[in-house]
């Protein structure tokens, strides 16, 4: 047997086997179930109802707040963000007080697996559509030949000593895509393709965007055509022989109300108006320098208090409407498994009846002028459930899935290649 074959990789207390066929995981941003149930019955993903047909169609659960970064990282360091660190997109700076985004790879408090692999002697693949996540993805990685991680977002941009490829775009044969365009998702797939062809890497990550999800609806005519799109790349990447585990960092739903305008519950004039302004500091992870789609309008906020008591700002958020949960720190890190020097006082899930209902702070720090759809954002509870479709049959599974377990299961449960 192959030397590596034969090894295991431990890396955040999981042991990973060797895969003995290049493992491609995908994190498709956005995609709750019904957008690829609701394309295969109309017929628009014959590619992924084969996949299917020979592996697995499951469901799972995202590490909470159900946003793109700490998702993300969970998935590629195998953990919830209670140890990888990363809490939302933005958050206050413990040290400095300061509202910052948590793009730098300084927040990351534990190493991928793609870094723990590449020093085990494997090729790595990691290509993302916006590039505020390739600095984490990437972080440990040495670009010596033996791994590439670039972003669509910044493919013109990508060298070999930064990103271990150059010229992406030529290679391609794609110009770099508009970030606020399906084709940036079409850009990442188009490229993980190609360079599994060519360097064959023992992983790949692929992770798109969910600028179409935030925009359409599951069986609209927009998410059909990209889901459409997205079937081709995944006959292509199982033509090639690869493992596939795909996966999703969050759901989406709308969050409008009947005559499409947003179902905002402005979290921080309201505690301004029981508490007094500067009692409280509403902060709201989903902050990203992509907010034309969304607004920064998310189902999930943490609350930092400066005077009065947790009990009584949980009691008076408890009597809004929308909100489905408040949790005091200690008990929100407990549950959703998160680190609690990054959390604030407070962590507030909305959603109400028809889990419509978003955050935002105060009505005047939102620009909804750029939302040229209504309104559909994630962060809660309800947008938590993510498909897991894998394309050989698996076996000694958990019975609890979360997407995060998508290396795990890629590695340690998954039966031999298909001839």
């Amino acid at each position: 047997m192959n030397d590596r074959l034969s090894k295991t990789v431990t890396v955040n207390g999981r042991s990973y086997r060797w895969p003995n066929e290049p493992l491609v995981v995908i994190c498709c941003d956005g995609s709750e179930p019904a957008y690829i149930e609701l394309a295969m019955a109309r017929g628009l993903m014959p590619n992924l109802k084969a996949i299917i047909a020979k592996g697995e169609n499951l469901r799972g659960l995202s590490a909470m707040p159900s946003f793109t970064n700490p998702n993300n990282l969970s998935i590629v360091t195998g953990a919830p963000p209670r140890v990888h660190g990363i809490t939302g997109n933005y958050l206050i700076d413990p040290a400095t007080g300061q509202e910052t985004m948590m793009n730098d790879p300084k927040w990351l408090r534990a190493p991928t697996i793609f870094e723990a692999f590449q020093k085990a002697g494997a090729r790595v693949c990691v290509i993302t559509a916006k590039d505020k996540l390739r600095l984490l993805l990437g972080h440990g990685l040495a670009f010596d030949g033996s791994a590439i991680c670039f972003s669509s977002e910044k493919a013109d941009k990508a060298t070999l000593a930064a990103n271990g490829i150059a010229d992406v775009c030529a290679f391609v044969g794609k110009p770099v895509p508009d970030v606020y365009s399906a084709d940036l998702s079409e850009f990442v797939f188009a490229a993980g393709v190609k360079l599994l062809r060519r360097d064959r890497p023992d992983l790949m990550y692929l992770s798109t965007t969910d600028y179409v999800q935030h925009k359409y609806a599951p069986d609209s005519d927009g998410a059909n055509a990209f889901y459409a799109m997205m079937d081709r790349y995944l006959g292509d990447l199982d033509a090639e022989g690869a493992a596939i585990v795909m996966v999703a960092d969050h759901g989406m739903k709308d969050k409008h109300l009947a005559d499409g305008t947003p179902d905002v519950l402005y979290l921080q004039d309201a505690l301004d108006a029981s508490f007094g302004r500067d009692a409280t500091r509403v902060i709201l992870p989903i902050t990203d320098p992509y907010v034309v789609h969304h607004g920064a309008l998310g189902s999930y906020a943490t609350v930092y208090l400066r005077g009065p008591s947790c009990s009584d700002v949980v009691r008076a958020i408890r009597a809004l409407d929308g909100v489905d949960r408040v949790y005091e720190k200690a008990e929100a890190c407990r549950v959703f498994e998160l680190p609690e020097d990054r959390v604030g006082d407070i962590v507030v899930i909305s959603g109400g009846p028809a889990h419509s209902k978003v955050l935002g702070t105060s009505r005047s720090k939102h620009d909804l002028s750029g939302l040229d759809a209504p309104l559909r954002s994630h962060g809660g509870l309800s947008e938590q459930e993510i498909p897991v479709v894998i394309n050989r049959k698996a076996y000694d599974l958990p019975g609890s899935l979360r997407n995060f377990d998508a290396f795990f299961i890629g590695c340690n449960h998954l039966a031999g290649a298909s001839s």
